[in-house]
């Protein structure tokens, strides 16, 4: 047995550190004592949710490396990073919230006062290796250390493209606290951030940091880091309140009726931050679409009249088999459809919800392969969608004008209206 430990010892010293570690102790105790941890594993809404791609690996194999598609999977020139933005954060938000998007999921938030910053992920990849994995598709809008203080670090869950090491380990030694789901902490632990500094909570539950209150609600997804998926760390979406202010984050998630509860009894919201890129037919229970995306914002909001929705989860990096400018395309026809106010800020490009020069502008054009058949044509089939997702929409406005109409001044008149459906 002794030549059994001595070989598992050796295995565990050959794991990355990224892997992080394991929930034991009390830690462990209070993950079992969870109603949302059943059978050795925590459990999603709305039922069992498929964490794997389905289908056969030769399929999605077929799919992810098809030599016409992945190209469009990536920008086709440099992604257009906002170039003030340290100035720009340099000065107090005039409405007393404003939020700038470093990418990805990575949201800073300026709320009464404080500064909570969701998912920071500043490394190079989405990897517990420094030399595979994927890589950033544009670089982060200014450096970590450049950031300032930070009151408030919240986790959403603990995959690479959310709980990135080096980015921990960097805010580590800082003064800033850390609200993280269950479990989660014991990967912020073994990288050197004080147990004191950590508030792990468990769907419901609600802590207080310097007069907000961060709330975890429940999201559809899944958690691991490691060789094996243990299911002991829970993923949440959040809710942070202020004074003044309200904002919902979605970290990952599958499309599921908890929003329209988290929306009945914390919102409506100044803003909410949904996960709109990443989607697939091969995983459609953890991810969702544009046109789920903005139907979970209109669930959280009671309607399209409250504050924006910013899309997130998209841009950074390649992770699934779309192209690459689709999320933002998709949230753009569904803000549409719907008459909702949605945010479409360049990376690092600070923005108040509630001010009138909320960024609009389909930036990523400029760097993304047309899709097949010409941009108007998808944009038809898009918008054609987006009433069975949204529930909300009788018609579809297409934007029916060419880039080279609109630069001439061109079709500057009412779209052509489209049936939805």
């Amino acid at each position: 047995m002794a030549g059994f430990r001595t070989l598992s010892s050796g295995l565990r010293a050959l794991q990355p550190g990224a892997f992080g570690a394991d929930p034991s102790g009390e830690r462990m105790a209070r993950i079992r004592r969870s109603p949302h941890f059943r059978d050795g594993v925590f459990q999603n809404p709305g039922g069992p949710a498929r964490t794997r791609p389905s289908g056969s690996a030769l399929d999605f194999a077929k799919v992810f490396f098809d030599k016409d598609t992945r190209p469009r999977r990536t920008p086709k020139g440099t992604v257009p990073v906002h170039s003030t933005t340290l100035a720009d954060i340099a000065r107090p938000p005039a409405t007393g919230l404003r939020l700038t998007w470093m990418g990805h999921s990575s949201v800073l938030a300026e709320i009464d006062g404080r500064r909570v910053l969701f998912d920071p992920v500043w490394g190079e990849r989405c990897s517990p290796f420094s030399f595979a994995g994927p890589k950033r598709l544009h670089p982060v809008p200014l450096p970590l250390a450049a950031l300032g203080p930070v009151d408030v670090v919240v986790i959403s869950h603990d995959h690479y493209d959310h709980l990135d090491m080096p980015t921990i380990k960097a805010l580590a030694g800082t003064d800033t606290l850390f609200a993280v789901p269950l479990g989660v902490g014991a990967h912020l632990e073994h990288w050197g951030v004080s147990g004191g500094r950590l508030r792990e909570l468990d769907w419901h539950e609600t802590t207080k940091i310097g007069g907000l209150g961060l709330t975890a609600t429940p999201a559809r997804h899944f958690c691991g880091r490691g060789l094996r998926n243990t299911q002991h760390t829970l993923w949440a979406s959040w809710v942070v309140a202020g004074d003044e202010h309200r904002i919902y984050h979605s970290g990952d998630t599958g499309y599921f009726d908890g929003f329209k509860e988290i929306g009945a009894e914390h919102g409506p919201f100044d803003a909410t931050m949904i996960q709109i890129g990443a989607y697939s037919d091969f995983w459609p229970d953890i991810h969702m679409t544009p046109e789920e995306g903005m139907r979970a914002h209109l669930d959280l909001q009671g309607g399209p009249e409250h504050g924006p929705m910013l899309p997130i989860h998209w841009a950074t990096f390649n992770l699934a088999t779309h192209p690459w400018a689709d999320p933002g395309e998709g949230t753009l026809e569904a803000a549409r459809a719907v008459g909702a106010a949605v945010a479409l800020p360049r990376p690092g490009e600070p923005f108040e919800p509630a001010a009138e020069d909320v960024p609009s502008d389909p930036w990523w054009r400029g760097v993304a392969l047309d899709p097949t058949g010409g941009r108007v044509a998808a944009q038809a089939l898009t918008g054609a969608g987006i009433k069975t997702a949204s529930e909300a929409a009788a018609v579809a406005q297409a934007d029916t004008v060419s880039d080279d109409d609109r630069r001439s001044g061109k079709g500057s008149e009412d779209p052509e209206t489209l049936p939805a459906g």
